[in-house]
């Protein structure tokens, strides 16, 4: 085979890998948003149970954990999305999603009363090592959008647009 029609296969090759990524994605980003779209909807009628029922405490806890779940949801469709922009996946909008995922955890075991000393200790130290990496993450684009700036002296003091990590 032909040195030139290796390379046009491997295009076609990594054209189709692309597509059934693309395609994967939307199929997930969909069920996500179908899935926050039934669970607001499940939210409004928690709320009119709430109303009817005596006590609140158990009801409150549940339409409390549901909105949390909510927020972890919204924080992955987040990162699915900007994969359609960047195509990668970034690690600040993971990262987000992975610290909503602990503290949401953290709530409601506080507000179940479960939460024990050596789960504290050890969510915490998850909590903060994402934090550092966040952080880090921040600094990291910071720095390279000054390089940026540096290195295009010729432009007319614009910043170049530079994709967060």
């Amino acid at each position: 085979m032909p040195l030139n029609d290796i390379t046009a296969l491997q295009k076609k090759i990594k054209n189709f890998y692309e597509l059934v990524i693309g395609l994967i994605f939307a199929v997930i980003l969909l069920f996500i948003t179908v899935i926050m779209i039934i669970g607001v909807i499940r939210l409004f009628f928690q709320v009119g149970t709430l109303i009817q029922s005596d006590g609140i405490t158990g009801s409150y806890l549940n339409i409390f954990t549901d909105v949390l779940t909510l927020f972890v949801l919204i924080e992955l469709s987040r990162s699915l999305a900007e994969y359609f922009t960047s195509r990668r996946l970034r690690l600040t909008p993971v990262i987000d999603a992975g610290i909503v995922f602990v503290l949401r955890h953290i709530m409601i075991e506080l507000f179940h009363h479960r939460l024990d000393t050596e789960d504290t200790f050890a969510l915490s130290a998850l909590l903060l090592a994402l934090g550092l990496i966040r952080v880090a993450s921040a600094i990291s684009f910071q720095r390279d959008k000054q390089l940026t700036t540096k290195s295009n002296p010729g432009s007319s003091g614009a910043i170049t647009p530079v994709k967060e990590p």
